[in-house]
Protein backbone atom coordinates (compact mmCIF):
# COMPACT_ATOMS: atom_id res chain seq x y z
CA UNK A 1 0.00 0.00 0.00
CA UNK A 2 1.21 3.33 -0.97
CA UNK A 3 0.48 6.25 1.62
CA UNK A 4 0.47 10.09 -0.01
CA UNK A 5 0.47 12.23 2.69
CA UNK A 6 -0.25 15.92 1.89
CA UNK A 7 2.04 19.34 2.19
CA UNK A 8 0.49 20.52 5.45
CA UNK A 9 0.37 16.91 7.08
CA UNK A 10 4.10 16.62 5.66
CA UNK A 11 4.49 19.92 7.69
CA UNK A 12 3.23 19.00 10.93
CA UNK A 13 5.21 15.73 10.88
CA UNK A 14 8.21 17.30 10.15
CA UNK A 15 7.76 19.44 13.04
CA UNK A 16 6.31 16.95 15.40
CA UNK A 17 9.58 14.66 14.11
CA UNK A 18 11.62 18.05 15.00
CA UNK A 19 10.38 18.47 18.51
CA UNK A 20 10.81 14.32 18.98
CA UNK A 21 14.56 14.98 17.89
CA UNK A 22 14.89 18.14 21.06
CA UNK A 23 13.25 15.07 23.41
CA UNK A 24 15.28 12.50 22.74
CA UNK A 25 18.58 14.43 22.36
CA UNK A 26 17.79 16.15 25.72
CA UNK A 27 17.30 12.37 27.44
CA UNK A 28 19.87 10.37 25.69
CA UNK A 29 23.54 11.09 26.64
CA UNK A 30 25.50 9.88 24.08
CA UNK A 31 23.12 12.40 21.52
CA UNK A 32 23.99 14.85 23.27
CA UNK A 33 27.53 14.34 24.14
CA UNK A 34 28.43 14.21 20.13
CA UNK A 35 25.64 17.31 19.53
CA UNK A 36 23.77 15.44 17.20
CA UNK A 37 20.95 17.84 15.73
CA UNK A 38 17.39 17.28 16.67
CA UNK A 39 16.23 17.57 13.28
CA UNK A 40 18.64 14.26 12.38
CA UNK A 41 17.47 12.15 15.25
CA UNK A 42 14.03 12.81 14.65
CA UNK A 43 13.87 12.69 10.80
CA UNK A 44 16.20 9.24 10.89
CA UNK A 45 13.57 8.03 13.63
CA UNK A 46 11.17 8.56 10.75
CA UNK A 47 13.30 7.42 7.49
CA UNK A 48 14.00 3.84 9.33
CA UNK A 49 10.48 3.26 10.50
CA UNK A 50 9.32 3.88 6.76
CA UNK A 51 12.37 1.69 5.70
CA UNK A 52 11.34 -1.34 7.65
CA UNK A 53 7.31 -0.78 7.20
CA UNK A 54 8.78 -0.99 3.23
CA UNK A 55 10.76 -3.97 4.02
CA UNK A 56 7.99 -5.81 5.69
CA UNK A 57 5.59 -4.88 2.47
CA UNK A 58 2.99 -3.11 4.88
CA UNK A 59 3.27 0.27 3.60
CA UNK A 60 5.24 2.87 1.48
CA UNK A 61 4.89 6.37 2.24
CA UNK A 62 5.48 9.57 0.00
CA UNK A 63 5.85 12.75 1.44
CA UNK A 64 4.75 16.10 -0.56
CA UNK A 65 8.27 18.14 0.71
CA UNK A 66 7.56 20.76 -1.78
CA UNK A 67 8.27 23.55 0.79
CA UNK A 68 11.71 22.18 1.74
CA UNK A 69 13.39 24.61 -0.90
CA UNK A 70 11.62 27.40 0.76
CA UNK A 71 12.92 26.83 4.01
CA UNK A 72 16.25 25.77 2.66
CA UNK A 73 16.34 29.01 0.65
CA UNK A 74 15.70 30.52 4.45
CA UNK A 75 18.54 29.19 6.04
CA UNK A 76 21.09 29.66 3.48
CA UNK A 77 19.99 33.62 2.83
CA UNK A 78 20.53 33.94 6.59
CA UNK A 79 23.92 32.62 7.02
CA UNK A 80 24.76 35.37 3.94
CA UNK A 81 23.11 38.24 6.50
CA UNK A 82 25.44 36.95 9.26
CA UNK A 83 28.65 37.12 7.84
CA UNK A 84 29.85 40.96 8.12
CA UNK A 85 33.34 41.43 7.10
CA UNK A 86 33.48 43.81 10.32
CA UNK A 87 34.24 40.47 11.95
CA UNK A 88 36.88 39.71 10.56
CA UNK A 89 38.39 42.97 10.95
CA UNK A 90 37.99 42.01 14.58
CA UNK A 91 39.44 38.45 14.87
CA UNK A 92 42.85 40.08 12.67
CA UNK A 93 45.51 37.67 11.31
CA UNK A 94 44.50 34.96 12.87
CA UNK A 95 40.83 34.83 11.77
CA UNK A 96 42.43 35.22 8.23
CA UNK A 97 44.45 32.40 8.67
CA UNK A 98 41.86 30.22 10.07
CA UNK A 99 39.48 31.17 6.71
CA UNK A 100 41.85 29.91 4.45
CA UNK A 101 42.58 27.24 6.09
CA UNK A 102 38.58 26.08 5.74
CA UNK A 103 39.21 27.00 2.44
CA UNK A 104 42.09 24.66 1.68
CA UNK A 105 40.00 22.13 3.61
CA UNK A 106 37.29 22.00 1.39
CA UNK A 107 39.38 22.05 -1.79
CA UNK A 108 41.29 18.66 -0.26
CA UNK A 109 37.98 17.22 0.81
CA UNK A 110 36.55 17.25 -2.61
CA UNK A 111 39.90 16.05 -3.70
CA UNK A 112 39.94 12.96 -1.71
CA UNK A 113 36.08 12.24 -1.96
CA UNK A 114 36.52 12.47 -5.96
CA UNK A 115 40.03 9.97 -5.65
CA UNK A 116 38.19 7.65 -3.86
CA UNK A 117 35.25 7.25 -5.96
CA UNK A 118 36.76 6.56 -8.83
CA UNK A 119 39.02 3.97 -6.57
CA UNK A 120 35.57 2.40 -6.13
CA UNK A 121 34.42 2.82 -9.30
CA UNK A 122 31.62 5.34 -7.98
CA UNK A 123 29.99 8.32 -9.78
CA UNK A 124 32.87 11.11 -8.69
CA UNK A 125 29.63 12.99 -7.43
CA UNK A 126 29.35 10.33 -5.33
CA UNK A 127 32.58 11.27 -4.15
CA UNK A 128 32.05 15.17 -3.34
CA UNK A 129 28.59 13.96 -1.49
CA UNK A 130 31.48 12.35 1.10
CA UNK A 131 33.96 15.38 0.85
CA UNK A 132 33.37 18.98 1.57
CA UNK A 133 29.37 18.61 1.22
CA UNK A 134 28.66 16.52 4.44
CA UNK A 135 32.11 17.16 6.03
CA UNK A 136 32.82 20.93 6.22
CA UNK A 137 29.40 21.69 5.55
CA UNK A 138 27.31 19.51 7.67
CA UNK A 139 23.98 18.21 7.01
CA UNK A 140 22.59 21.56 5.98
CA UNK A 141 25.00 21.40 2.66
CA UNK A 142 24.29 17.93 2.31
CA UNK A 143 20.89 17.63 1.95
CA UNK A 144 21.05 20.88 -0.27
CA UNK A 145 23.91 19.91 -2.53
CA UNK A 146 22.29 16.60 -2.64
CA UNK A 147 19.15 17.37 -4.02
CA UNK A 148 21.03 19.38 -6.56
CA UNK A 149 23.06 16.30 -7.43
CA UNK A 150 20.48 13.89 -7.76
CA UNK A 151 18.28 16.59 -10.13
CA UNK A 152 21.68 16.38 -12.68
CA UNK A 153 21.01 12.33 -12.52
CA UNK A 154 22.91 10.74 -9.85
CA UNK A 155 20.64 8.50 -7.75
CA UNK A 156 20.74 8.28 -4.02
CA UNK A 157 23.22 11.45 -4.11
CA UNK A 158 20.89 13.10 -0.76
CA UNK A 159 20.80 9.98 1.36
CA UNK A 160 24.74 9.33 0.74
CA UNK A 161 25.28 12.86 1.68
CA UNK A 162 23.28 12.48 5.04
CA UNK A 163 24.73 9.41 5.95
CA UNK A 164 28.26 10.98 5.32
CA UNK A 165 27.44 13.80 7.59
CA UNK A 166 26.05 12.01 10.12
CA UNK A 167 29.48 9.69 10.19
CA UNK A 168 31.59 12.84 10.35
CA UNK A 169 29.74 14.98 12.74
CA UNK A 170 30.66 11.90 15.32
CA UNK A 171 33.68 11.53 13.91
CA UNK A 172 34.47 15.27 14.54
CA UNK A 173 33.18 15.10 18.48
CA UNK A 174 35.55 12.19 18.74
CA UNK A 175 38.81 12.96 17.94
CA UNK A 176 38.70 16.69 18.81
CA UNK A 177 39.55 16.05 22.31
CA UNK A 178 42.50 13.53 21.99
CA UNK A 179 44.15 16.04 19.38
CA UNK A 180 44.25 18.65 21.47
CA UNK A 181 45.50 16.63 24.39
CA UNK A 182 48.46 15.46 22.53
CA UNK A 183 49.06 18.78 21.45
CA UNK A 184 49.30 20.33 25.32
CA UNK A 185 51.25 17.57 26.35
CA UNK A 186 53.79 17.25 23.33
CA UNK A 187 54.53 21.10 23.95
CA UNK A 188 53.27 21.89 27.73
CA UNK A 189 51.20 24.47 26.42
CA UNK A 190 49.44 26.58 28.92
CA UNK A 191 46.56 29.41 28.79
CA UNK A 192 47.66 33.20 28.76
CA UNK A 193 44.80 34.69 29.93
CA UNK A 194 43.28 34.84 33.06
CA UNK A 195 39.92 36.56 32.67
CA UNK A 196 36.70 35.24 34.33
CA UNK A 197 34.93 35.29 30.73
CA UNK A 198 37.67 34.38 28.47
CA UNK A 199 36.35 31.18 27.92
CA UNK A 200 32.88 32.15 27.08
CA UNK A 201 31.92 33.05 23.41
CA UNK A 202 31.16 37.06 22.54
CA UNK A 203 27.89 37.30 21.77
CA UNK A 204 25.05 39.89 21.31
CA UNK A 205 23.65 41.07 25.15
CA UNK A 206 19.44 39.77 25.69
CA UNK A 207 17.11 41.71 24.80
CA UNK A 208 13.82 41.08 23.51
CA UNK A 209 12.65 40.54 19.83
CA UNK A 210 10.57 43.02 18.90
CA UNK A 211 7.81 42.44 16.36
CA UNK A 212 8.73 45.62 14.42
CA UNK A 213 12.62 44.64 13.92
CA UNK A 214 11.44 41.15 13.39
CA UNK A 215 9.53 42.29 9.98
CA UNK A 216 12.51 44.65 8.68
CA UNK A 217 14.76 41.33 9.12
CA UNK A 218 12.07 39.11 7.06
CA UNK A 219 11.63 42.25 4.64
CA UNK A 220 15.69 41.78 4.10
CA UNK A 221 15.62 38.23 3.76
CA UNK A 222 13.07 37.85 1.64
CA UNK A 223 14.18 40.93 -0.68
CA UNK A 224 17.33 38.54 -0.66
CA UNK A 225 16.01 35.24 -1.92
CA UNK A 226 13.80 36.81 -4.53
CA UNK A 227 16.93 38.63 -5.77
CA UNK A 228 19.49 35.95 -5.32
CA UNK A 229 17.35 32.76 -7.04
CA UNK A 230 16.74 35.14 -10.00
CA UNK A 231 20.28 35.98 -10.43
CA UNK A 232 20.82 32.04 -9.95
CA UNK A 233 18.54 31.26 -12.50
CA UNK A 234 19.72 33.98 -15.14
CA UNK A 235 23.76 32.94 -14.00
CA UNK A 236 23.12 29.38 -15.21
CA UNK A 237 21.33 30.06 -18.05
CA UNK A 238 23.66 32.90 -19.67
CA UNK A 239 27.01 30.30 -18.48
CA UNK A 240 25.75 26.93 -18.46
CA UNK A 241 27.26 26.39 -14.77
CA UNK A 242 25.15 25.37 -12.07
CA UNK A 243 24.23 27.68 -9.36
CA UNK A 244 21.50 26.84 -7.09
CA UNK A 245 18.87 29.16 -6.04
CA UNK A 246 19.80 28.97 -2.60
CA UNK A 247 23.36 29.75 -3.18
CA UNK A 248 22.33 32.80 -5.02
CA UNK A 249 20.58 33.83 -2.30
CA UNK A 250 23.03 33.72 0.25
CA UNK A 251 25.98 35.66 -1.76
CA UNK A 252 23.37 38.30 -2.65
CA UNK A 253 22.81 38.26 1.31
CA UNK A 254 26.35 38.81 1.62
CA UNK A 255 26.24 41.59 -0.15
CA UNK A 256 23.09 43.33 1.39
CA UNK A 257 24.96 42.90 4.64
CA UNK A 258 27.90 44.32 4.07
CA UNK A 259 25.94 47.62 2.36
CA UNK A 260 23.81 47.71 4.98
CA UNK A 261 26.24 47.86 7.77
CA UNK A 262 28.17 50.93 5.88
CA UNK A 263 24.45 52.72 5.98
CA UNK A 264 23.28 51.63 9.34
CA UNK A 265 24.71 48.39 11.47
CA UNK A 266 21.67 48.69 13.93
CA UNK A 267 19.38 47.33 10.43
CA UNK A 268 20.14 43.88 10.93
CA UNK A 269 19.61 42.41 14.01
CA UNK A 270 20.91 39.08 14.26
CA UNK A 271 19.23 38.17 17.04
CA UNK A 272 16.13 37.89 14.80
CA UNK A 273 18.05 36.41 12.14
CA UNK A 274 19.49 33.32 14.05
CA UNK A 275 15.73 32.44 15.23
CA UNK A 276 14.09 32.34 11.66
CA UNK A 277 17.98 30.25 10.69
CA UNK A 278 17.14 28.03 13.27
CA UNK A 279 13.67 27.74 12.53
CA UNK A 280 14.14 27.26 8.70
CA UNK A 281 17.04 24.85 9.51
CA UNK A 282 15.43 22.60 11.70
CA UNK A 283 12.20 22.00 9.44
CA UNK A 284 14.47 21.57 5.98
CA UNK A 285 16.82 19.34 7.99
CA UNK A 286 13.74 17.28 9.18
CA UNK A 287 12.04 17.34 5.99
CA UNK A 288 14.86 16.36 4.17
CA UNK A 289 15.78 13.25 6.36
CA UNK A 290 12.38 11.93 7.12
CA UNK A 291 12.25 11.81 3.14
CA UNK A 292 15.58 9.90 2.52
CA UNK A 293 15.62 6.00 1.26
CA UNK A 294 17.84 4.30 3.73
CA UNK A 295 17.28 0.91 1.58
CA UNK A 296 18.92 3.08 -1.49
CA UNK A 297 22.59 3.29 0.34
CA UNK A 298 23.21 -0.13 1.91
CA UNK A 299 25.55 -1.19 -0.72
CA UNK A 300 26.96 1.59 -0.65
CA UNK A 301 27.86 1.51 2.86
CA UNK A 302 31.80 0.38 3.41
CA UNK A 303 32.95 2.77 0.21
CA UNK A 304 31.13 5.26 2.53
CA UNK A 305 32.62 4.43 5.75
CA UNK A 306 36.15 4.18 3.51
CA UNK A 307 36.05 7.35 2.19
CA UNK A 308 34.90 9.50 5.67
CA UNK A 309 37.82 7.25 7.41
CA UNK A 310 40.06 8.67 5.07
CA UNK A 311 38.65 12.34 5.04
CA UNK A 312 39.28 12.06 9.03
CA UNK A 313 42.76 10.74 8.72
CA UNK A 314 43.48 13.51 6.42
CA UNK A 315 42.09 16.26 8.71
CA UNK A 316 43.40 14.97 11.78
CA UNK A 317 47.51 15.23 10.32
CA UNK A 318 46.48 18.96 8.60
CA UNK A 319 45.71 19.82 12.36
CA UNK A 320 48.59 18.88 13.85
CA UNK A 321 51.27 19.22 11.71
CA UNK A 322 50.02 22.17 9.80
CA UNK A 323 47.30 24.76 11.46
CA UNK A 324 48.59 24.20 14.97
CA UNK A 325 52.04 25.68 13.12
CA UNK A 326 50.16 28.12 11.23
CA UNK A 327 48.20 29.43 13.94
CA UNK A 328 51.52 29.87 16.29
CA UNK A 329 51.81 26.60 17.93
CA UNK A 330 50.34 27.82 21.30
CA UNK A 331 47.17 26.75 23.27
CA UNK A 332 44.81 28.91 21.42
CA UNK A 333 46.64 27.37 18.52
CA UNK A 334 45.68 23.80 19.86
CA UNK A 335 42.51 24.61 21.05
CA UNK A 336 41.33 26.11 17.35
CA UNK A 337 42.36 23.30 16.11
CA UNK A 338 39.93 21.18 18.40
CA UNK A 339 37.21 23.96 17.25
CA UNK A 340 38.44 23.23 13.33
CA UNK A 341 38.01 19.10 13.38
CA UNK A 342 34.60 19.84 14.89
CA UNK A 343 33.30 21.38 12.41
CA UNK A 344 35.70 20.39 9.40
CA UNK A 345 34.39 16.87 10.19
CA UNK A 346 30.50 18.33 11.54
CA UNK A 347 29.38 21.44 12.87
CA UNK A 348 29.90 24.29 14.30
CA UNK A 349 28.07 23.01 18.08
CA UNK A 350 30.88 20.48 17.54
CA UNK A 351 33.72 22.57 17.26
CA UNK A 352 32.40 24.84 20.20
CA UNK A 353 31.53 21.98 22.26
CA UNK A 354 35.21 20.27 21.90
CA UNK A 355 36.28 23.84 22.55
CA UNK A 356 34.32 24.08 25.91
CA UNK A 357 35.37 20.26 26.89
CA UNK A 358 39.36 21.44 26.62
CA UNK A 359 38.84 24.89 28.01
CA UNK A 360 37.11 23.45 31.01
CA UNK A 361 39.85 21.36 31.69
CA UNK A 362 43.01 23.00 30.52
CA UNK A 363 41.94 27.16 30.86
CA UNK A 364 40.38 29.69 28.59
CA UNK A 365 41.25 30.58 25.05
CA UNK A 366 39.09 33.51 24.20
CA UNK A 367 40.79 34.35 20.65
CA UNK A 368 39.41 30.39 19.90
CA UNK A 369 36.11 31.16 21.24
CA UNK A 370 35.74 34.52 18.75
CA UNK A 371 37.84 32.92 15.76
CA UNK A 372 36.20 29.48 15.30
CA UNK A 373 32.63 30.90 15.53
CA UNK A 374 32.19 33.36 13.24
CA UNK A 375 34.25 31.18 10.99
CA UNK A 376 32.57 28.06 11.11
CA UNK A 377 29.11 29.72 11.19
CA UNK A 378 29.18 32.07 8.87
CA UNK A 379 32.32 32.75 6.75
CA UNK A 380 33.37 29.41 5.67
CA UNK A 381 30.37 29.24 3.00
CA UNK A 382 32.13 32.25 1.76
CA UNK A 383 34.98 29.54 0.20
CA UNK A 384 33.62 26.51 0.40
CA UNK A 385 30.26 26.81 -1.86
CA UNK A 386 32.42 27.96 -4.81
CA UNK A 387 34.53 25.01 -4.35
CA UNK A 388 31.74 22.42 -3.87
CA UNK A 389 29.84 24.45 -7.00
CA UNK A 390 33.22 24.43 -9.40
CA UNK A 391 33.68 20.65 -8.20
CA UNK A 392 29.55 19.91 -9.27
CA UNK A 393 30.26 21.48 -12.72
CA UNK A 394 33.41 19.95 -13.55
CA UNK A 395 32.36 15.96 -12.95
CA UNK A 396 28.06 16.60 -13.72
Amino acid sequence: MNLEINQVTTIFLAIGLLVLGMFLVNKIGVLRKFCIPAPVVGGLVFAALATLLKSLGVVEFTLDTSLQSLFMITFFTTIGLGASFKLVKLGGKLLVIYWLACGFLALAQNVIGVSMAYLFNLHPLIGLMAGAVSMEGGHGAATAFGQTIEDLGVDSALSIGIAAATFGLVAGGLIGGPIVKYLITKYDLKPVETDEDAGIPIGETEKPIETNQFFTQLLLITFCMSLGTYLGELFSTATGFVLPGYVGAMFVAVIVRNIVDKINPKVVDMKSIGLISDVSLGIFLTMALMSIKLWEIANLALPLLVIVFVQVVFITLFGIFILFRMLGKDYDAAVMVAGFTGHGLGATPNAMANMAAVTQRYGPSRKAFLIVPIVGAFLIDVFAIPIIITTINLFQ
